[in-house]
């Protein structure tokens, strides 16, 4: 009998890069990618928030200051770089308020980070993974969109979040069709509301805190560690059949 080889969660000899990496989400994705072995590349715009954090995770983490809103930016950075093997696209924002009071800027920071960004981000690293192909050891690769569980459901003064979550989620079902002739495989990770420098102001509201806490069903917020095993699964081996899809961690919000 030859038992079954559980996959690796390895991910030596892998280049990876996450965007909005400075801090929250971002940042833990940034150091399980590095635990894991990964050669990590933090980005965002706050030079001296992601040099401190690429100094802590140490394990040869970089740091490279870039907005991601800059699509010429963007594009000179995939291209002057080896291909990356990974990609947590994650930087976002979020403008809560009644949809009557949302306005043009309003629609335009937040479709426009967490929406456009995210697409040219993506296109510009597979571009870069494309034109690499089999060369320099480089072979498939995974892409991994930070969404939320609004990217599957609404929510009360969300109206502009969700519209650029939902598109997320279209988007990524789109590109793994695109991408899967490549061995190229793009997912989500959907989080409930995760305690973050973003999220801490709405939770400092003691009846927007126990709201949220009686939809999550088991019973606490996220913490950015809830994440990190979804990022880790996505970026290895062991989802190699996994592509066109969402994980929701939302402690039960979206089970009812």
């Amino acid at each position: 009998m030859t038992l079954p080889r559980t996959p690796s969660f390895r991910l030596d000899g892998k280049r990876a890069v996450v965007t909005g990496a400075g801090r929250g989400i971002g940042l833990a994705a940034a150091a399980a990618l590095a635990d894991a072995g990964a050669e990590v590349t933090l980005v965002a715009r706050t030079a001296s928030e992601i040099e401190a954090a690429a100094a802590q995770i140490g394990k040869g983490a970089r740091a490279v200051t870039l907005d991601v809103t800059d699509t010429a930016a963007v594009r000179a950075f995939f291209e002057s770089r080896p291909a990356f093997h990974v990609l947590v696209n994650n930087a976002g924002t979020n403008r809560p308020k009644p949809m009557w009071e949302s306005t043009e800027e309003d629609f335009d920071a937040v479709l426009g980070l967490n929406t456009r960004s995210a697409f040219f981000v993506a296109q510009a690293c597979v571009r870069r993974m494309l034109a690499e192909g089999g060369a320099s050891g480089f072979k498939g690769g995974s892409l991994i969109h930070i969404s939320s569980q609004m990217g599957h459901i609404g929510g009360p003064a969300r109206a502009l979040y969700c519209a650029s979550k939902w598109a997320v989620e279209g988007m990524n079902k789109a590109m793994a069709l695109d991408l899967a002739p490549h061995g190229i495989r793009s997912n989500t990770i959907a989080p409930t509301f995760i305690e973050t420098p973003m999220t801490r102001p709405f939770m400092e509201d003691p009846a927007a805190r126990a709201n949220i806490l009686a939809r999550i069903k088991l019973g606490r917020l996220g913490e950015v560690e809830d994440i990190m095993g979804a990022v880790l699964f996505l970026a290895s081996d062991a989802s190699s059949l996994m592509t066109g899809t969402s994980l929701v961690v939302d402690g039960g919000w979206t089970a009812d």
